[in-house]
């Protein structure tokens, strides 16, 4: 039996893979980088972080989702160190992202490499509607 998905597909990219699915209601967004549509990837992790919610948004909206609709999400780092360090500033703009305190399953995983060397950080969610 097949399942009825509904399909959002954008960006660069959008020929070979989607950013979002909805089934039923349940929305599984693509891991999301902190990369802009033009291209620019900001050194700093927190920017990346900040860049890569502000795509997150974007994907969620086409549902008529917004951040409180996230119910799980999961970092992948390319630098743990890093990413320890620089906790205060990340969750710092985790909150912003999210308008609050979010509530929401997190994990952290750490990778050695993503679809570009200049990225530090993607982040995959999935939101219930």
């Amino acid at each position: 039996m097949a399942v009825e998905k509904e399909l959002h597909k954008s960006g660069p990219y959008a020929d070979f893979f989607c950013q979002g699915v909805r089934v039923d209601n349940t929305l599984h967004l693509a891991g999301q980088v902190g990369m802009t549509d033009t291209g620019e990837v900001p050194a700093d992790l927190a920017a990346q972080v900040e860049t890569a919610y502000q795509n997150i948004a974007g994907v969620l909206a086409h549902f008529g989702a917004t951040m409180d609709n996230i119910v799980d999400e999961t970092f992948f780092v390319t630098d743990m160190q890093d990413c320890m360090a620089n906790v205060p500033a990340v969750f710092s703009v985790r909150e912003a992202a999210y308008g609050k305190k979010p509530e929401v399953c997190q994990t952290l995983v750490g990778t050695p490499a993503l679809v570009d060397p200049r990225l530090k950080v993607e982040i995959k969610v999935v939101a219930r509607l």
